[in-house]
């Protein structure tokens, strides 16, 4: 079991993982290996203390050499689930479960949108875990709508257990899917339900009708990770400790909000490790 599930490689993430990492916490660090794409394409960074005027490549790029020299590792999975296990938490990415004392939130801030009305059926129709809540929807109708190639594999496991399955690409490479997949096309409006339960997806103002939809995002929101967390509005809501409204669960960076800067996410990643540490400190 690891001590610290980190969510999201940005400076709030990198941050969080150095201070644990010094702290001797065994950490699992989810995210991308290049770092912060959003620092990446920074054309001039100012207001950094201790380094003058630079570009965001290059900041970046000293981030992830400090991340190297530090011996830290990048897990480059996507987490699609987050649930409270006892007194720990599974972490579900690309369908393989890791479990840890606490979670540390810092995906930066959601670039997805949701669809109309997905947000009022989540839990009653709209999933993003085909490996959680796939066998809810034995032989029954989903549409999986997916924004990346891990789609296609959430649409070829729901094919074995539905009775139909139609996936509503959001992008154009080549389709990995099996003969039985239904691939549909156009542009999602809405998700459509009746009373609890979803009936239905829009599509290019014409209805496909089912009992269940997959997204597979680009990003999720917190709250559709882990239910139960706090948010007001895109923001996690915490407190100046960086905890969260769940027993430790911490959240820093752009994910709490304005104003979104690399100095303030850095000192919030600081915080919210402190914190995850002496929380895990004080249960031995």
């Amino acid at each position: 079991m690891y001590d610290v599930a980190i969510i999201g490689s940005g400076p709030a993430g990198l941050s969080a993982a150095l201070t644990l990492k010094l702290h001797n916490k065994e950490i699992v660090w989810f995210g991308s290996k290049e770092l912060s794409e959003k620092i990446e394409k920074s054309e001039k960074i100012a207001n950094y203390p201790g380094v003058p005027m630079t570009s965001g490549k290059d900041l970046n790029a000293a981030f992830m050499k400090q991340a190297e020299d530090m011996g830290i590792e990048i897990t480059d999975k996507t987490v699609t689930l987050i649930s409270r296990n006892g007194d720990s938490y599974m972490v579900l990415a690309n369908n393989e479960v890791h479990e840890a004392k606490t979670v540390l939130f810092a995906a930066g801030v959601v670039l997805a949108k949701g669809f109309e009305q997905e947000d009022e059926y989540v839990g009653r129709g709209v999933s993003y875990c085909a490996t959680c809540d796939g066998m809810l929807y034995r032989n029954k109708r989903v549409v999986v709508v997916g924004e990346n190639e891990e789609g296609e594999a959430e649409a070829n496991f729901l094919a074995d257990v539905c009775e139909k399955v139609s996936y509503l690409p959001l992008y154009q490479p080549a389709l990995n899917l099996k003969e039985t997949v239904e691939v549909l096309s156009g542009k999602p409006k809405a998700v459509i339900g009746e009373g609890s339960r979803v009936t239905g997806i829009e599509v290019e103002g014409e209805t496909v009708e089912c009992d269940g939809i997959f997204f597979a995002k680009n990003s999720t929101p917190p709250e559709s990770l882990l239910f139960g967390l706090h948010t007001d509005g895109k923001n996690i809501v915490v407190d100046r400790s960086m905890a969260t409204n769940l027993p430790g669960v911490f959240a820093a960076g752009d994910c709490t909000g304005a104003p979104f800067q690399i100095a303030k996410a850095v000192g919030e990643g600081l915080v919210a490790a402190l914190s995850a540490a002496a929380y895990i400190d004080a249960k031995k």
